[in-house]
């Protein structure tokens, strides 16, 4: 029946089949990634196949191994969703959440073996889940209101984010400038104001805290270097229009002189734009495209600094922290708001050449150079960085904080079983497989370090029965 609603080619799946197409692949997905679990988890080695761009990354990172398969099971691409929206939200546990799933449908594929209908399965996880949100919610710690302590909780957290990382061996260096980064925010949590930039060389214990705005550009040619109380313009425009660009159009002329004419008039009317860009009263003009010749020694002759191709996520940044705002056109200066900061200069980093804007109006910004010995190690300095930071502002907005290695888990494991008991029927089923899942993660974590998990989860377990919860 479905032949005269399908395309050719298309084939359909149904009941057990379906099923176990979508637990094979979701399932698969998970072990892909479980191996990368954990303080000891293995890093991956991608290669991409494209026929332009063969390039490899080594990363542990589950959001980027998971974006960078190529998949056509649509269980499995749930699974990767999933992962993606973790990274979105939180910015770190992409791998433990694709764990948790996996391990949950490979308990559901035993239910499902019993003759364990799926709404049944469904309703008793529904109990379960909320028996875990009741054990963790009861199991949170808010040192919020001592600010020596909460340092203390964010550096303890940082350490723990980047202890499955490439940091991990800096990881108390790493801890402690991604903290004072994240301290500066004064609770506004907006990471623009953080940014991260890379330079190859040295080791990575050289990269530091720059408190103040580093942009990857140049000044223009013959213009001051160093200027304090910078009034700042920031601008989307066209800067190039000094060339003849007429097209779909012809134009044709007797001598080189008209040429000549029509290339004036494309100045004057650049010299134009100028005048009315040097009428806000600014003595430095950065733009998102490119700023040619003419209108540069224009710039130069007048004292300003010209900062040109600022691409768009640097100046909407730069419009973040100098509490100015991107404009195209410069009729009205009236109605503009101009960047500020105290100083911009030229510095030096390594063997190249970036512009500082210290004491940006916003007051917040700052940015963090990393150092490193190739691109391949930045990268993944730049993402294990990332992800610290992204816990580290999710904790400020939300100060409770709980027990890792595996703690937790055991915890809302053991909250479930004391559920079950009292649960009749065969949710009762549903709701114990739920419980095993969890217990599942400590299991990977201390697998992929080489440990004897059987031993230590039993172990763990036994001290939670005894009442020591937070082990």
């Amino acid at each position: 029946m479905e032949a005269a609603f399908v395309g050719a080619g298309t084939t359909v799946d149904k009941g057990e089949n379906a099923r176990l197409s979508s637990f094979v692949g979701a399932i698969a997905i998970a072990d892909l990634v479980k191996t990368t679990l954990g303080p000891k988890g293995m890093d991956k080695i991608l290669q991409r196949i494209s026929e332009h761009d063969q390039s490899i990354s080594v990363t542990n990172d589950g959001a980027t191994i998971l974006k960078s398969v190529n998949i056509d099971n649509a269980a499995a691409k749930v699974l990767v969703d999933i992962a993606k929206v973790q990274d979105d939200e939180v910015g770190d546990g992409t791998t433990s959440v694709a764990v948790l799933c996996g391990e949950l449908l490979r308990e559901a594929e035993d239910l499902i073996n019993q003759r364990i209908h799926p709404q049944t399965i469904a309703e008793g996880w529904r109990l379960a889940r909320k028996a875990a949100r009741d054990a963790l919610d009861a199991s949170t710690r808010d040192n919020s209101a001592d600010d020596a302590k909460f340092r203390e909780d964010l550096l303890t957290i940082a350490r723990t984010t980047l202890s499955s990382k490439l940091l991990t061996y800096d990881k108390d260096y790493f801890a402690n400038l991604a903290v004072d980064a994240v301290m500066r925010l004064r609770g506004s949590n907006n990471l623009d104001h953080i940014q991260v930039l890379k330079k190859a060389g040295g080791h990575l214990r050289d990269s530091y805290l720059e408190e103040g705005f580093l942009l990857d550009k140049k000044i223009g040619v013959g213009q001051p270097k160093r200027i304090e109380n910078a009034k700042i313009l920031l601008a989307n425009t066209s800067m190039d229009t000094d060339k003849i660009k007429i097209y779909g159009s012809r134009v044709r002329v007797d001598s080189l002189n008209k040429v000549a004419e029509i290339e004036e008039a494309e100045k004057q009317r650049m010299r134009q734009k100028c005048d009315k860009i040097m009428s806000h009263g600014c003595n430095v003009f950065i733009n998102r495209q490119l700023i040619y010749n003419l209108p540069e020694s224009i710039f130069t002759e007048n004292g300003i600094m010209a900062i040109e191709h600022a691409d768009f996520d640097g100046i909407e940044r730069l419009a973040a922290v100098t509490g100015g705002e991107v404009v195209s056109t410069f009729d009205r200066p009236d109605l503009v708001t101009m960047g500020e900061c105290d100083i911009i200069e030229e510095v030096m980093i390594g063997e190249d050449k970036v512009i500082r804007l210290g004491g940006c109006k916003s007051g917040e910004a700052c940015s963090i150079v990393l150092r490193g010995a190739s691109s391949h190690v930045l990268d993944e300095a730049e993402r294990s960085l990332h992800d610290a930071l992204c816990i580290l502002t999710a904790t400020v907005k939300d100060p409770r904080i709980i027990c890792g290695g595996g703690c937790t888990e055991v915890l809302m494991a053991q909250a479930i079983d004391r559920q079950v008991e009292a649960t009749p029927g065969k949710k009762a089923l549903a709701m114990a497989s739920f419980a095993r899942a969890l217990r599942q993660l400590p299991a990977i974590v201390a697998d992929n370090g080489g440990y004897d998990s059987a031993e230590l989860v039993t172990q763990l377990r036994a001290a939670h029965a005894a009442g020591k919860n937070t082990h």
